[in-house]
């Protein structure tokens, strides 16, 4: 290998509420985990694509959201403390001469896993680009695409292209710290909540954002260049261009694995839902099997069996006792509860 490599018992490929789940389960059995995901958080496609939608079947739980689901997992495995790696995809995978399993990721790093846990959905979710020649090159210095944090753009004169309301809820943000503001969508609507549509037009009839509606036809770094629906081109000055164009799935680099695929789904056992490849585990959207259901509470329990399923690989021959966190003291204190599980 030409570069240190992370070195840990369990790879996820995915943070949504499948793999947030794995990691809990993985976490009951004492089997670290480091967490990769092509998004800049935690949810996949929960708060990706409905993050503020009512969702009605999680066990126990009569109404939540896709936002509200993430962190309530992120809480639940906390005490865990699995290791994230946001904004990367895993690129390559391949089988080591002592069985176990090397990745790395289009950031370069390198993980050597005892076992791999697939919880990548209909794949990684990544932002849709614009689509204009070259402009590849300024991404991540003055092109930015949905970003986590709008402290770096203070004092800065900003365009967001985008109709969504990520894109009006970045817009409305930004006037705030922002030197100057310029909205820019296709067309004069939205797709995005009434709420946030008021909240963009009354900062435009106040003077603090300026709205353009055209599409992108060129961008050199340092302004951007619309055409309006009349066919007239606009030049737009700035700092900084973000754009919130949505975010669309892709099974990307995990076509290249060498794992059997049916329809981009990956084949598994319901004993432990284990690929054919000895070790690398699918849960969620990204599996098939007879009788697939397509449900978040399918993938966690199949998170459950593959944790389980694990075990023989990471502890080998050693006979892991089913536990309960009801009765369990280990479990409590791996939890961090043992203070106060039990009543009197």
């Amino acid at each position: 290998m030409t570069r240190q490599a992370i070195e840990t018992d369990a790879l996820i490929v995915g943070a949504g509420p499948v793999g947030l789940f794995q990691a809990f389960q993985l976490g009951l059995l004492e089997i670290s985990c480091h967490i990769v995901d092509a998004l800049p958080a935690a949810g996949g496609q929960c708060v990706a694509l409905y993050g503020d939608k009512p969702i009605y079947d999680i066990p126990g739980t009569p109404v939540t959201s896709g936002r509200d689901l993430a962190q309530s997992l992120l809480a639940q495995v906390a005490p865990f403390k699995p290791q994230f790696h946001f904004g990367e995809q895993v690129a390559t995978l391949a089988r080591q001469a002592d069985e176990r399993l090397l990745l790395t990721t289009s950031a370069g790093k390198a993980f050597l896993a005892k076992t791999v846990f697939i919880a990548a959905g209909v794949g990684a979710f990544v932002p849709k680009r614009i689509t204009l020649d070259g402009i590849a090159q300024f991404e991540g210095t003055s092109l930015f695409y949905h970003p986590e944090s709008m402290d770096r753009f203070a004092g800065q004169m900003v365009v967001v292209n985008g109709g969504d309301d990520i894109a009006l809820e970045t817009t409305v943000a930004l006037t705030a710290i922002a030197k100057h503001v310029t909205l820019v969508h296709r067309r004069d609507g939205f797709q995005a909540s009434e709420a946030n549509i008021a909240a963009m037009r009354a900062l435009v009839a106040a003077g603090k954002l300026a709205f353009k509606v055209g599409q992108p036809t060129a961008f050199d770094g340092k302004q951007l260049q619309i055409t309006t629906p009349d066919a007239t081109t606009v030049d737009l000055p700035l700092d900084a261009l973000i754009a919130c164009l949505g975010i669309s799935p892709r099974l990307g680099p995990i076509a290249d694995w060498g794992l059997e695929l049916e329809r981009k789904q990956v084949p598994v056992d319901t004993e432990k839902y284990e690929t054919r490849e000895r070790g690398v585990f699918a849960v969620g959207d990204i599996n098939t099997y007879p009788g697939k259901k397509k449900l978040i509470v399918c993938g966690f329990h199949e998170a459950t069996l593959a944790a389980w399923g694990a075990t023989a690989i990471v502890f080998p021959g050693k006979a892991v006792p089913l536990q309960y966190t009801t009765t369990s003291t280990r479990l409590h204190e791996l939890l961090g509860v043992a203070a106060t599980s039990r009543q009197a």
